[in-house]
């Protein structure tokens, strides 16, 4: 189950980043389309949300689990610090962010909604466990594949 869901969990990353790409344009563009869009890009956001709180919580490497004996401290170790710190905090940012953007949007102020969208992208790039990322912390494009 819990390669399972580490799979689910990386195939709604790139849903995430394709619905927030459309939703950012339609923001700055002032679209119409982009109440449908942004509802996607929220319920995306949050059902990662869960599958990703499982994952910190009871995954393989959940905080259930605890440190390994030969890891001094959670700060010290790159691994831990970026999955039980990094990762979680930067993407729960963005799912506020996203939240918020969709609340600007449905009050049809655009042009915040762009800009707190564009500030999610950000985040939610930087807290991506990227292949070209330290060792240890990469994850491959699409894995499992």
């Amino acid at each position: 189950m819990e390669t399972g869901m580490l799979h689910l969990h990386n195939v709604l990353r790139w849903v995430i980043l394709i619905l927030l790409l459309v939703t950012l344009y339609q923001a700055f563009a002032k679209k119409e389309s982009i109440r449908s869009s942004s509802l996607w890009l929220m319920i995306a956001a949050h059902t990662m949300l869960l599958i990703g709180l499982y994952q910190v919580i009871a995954g393989r490497f959940g905080i259930l689990k605890g440190l390994p004996e030969s890891v001094p401290s959670l700060m010290k170790d790159s691994f831990y610090r970026f999955y039980w710190v990094e990762h979680p905090i930067l993407m729960v940012v963005a799912i506020v962010l996203i939240t918020l953007a969709r609340g600007k949007v449905k009050a049809l102020n655009y042009k915040t909604a762009g800009w707190l969208l564009l500030i999610a992208l950000i985040f939610i790039l930087v807290a991506i466990p990227w292949p070209f990322r330290e060792v240890g912390v990469n994850r491959a494009w699409f894995p499992g594949m």
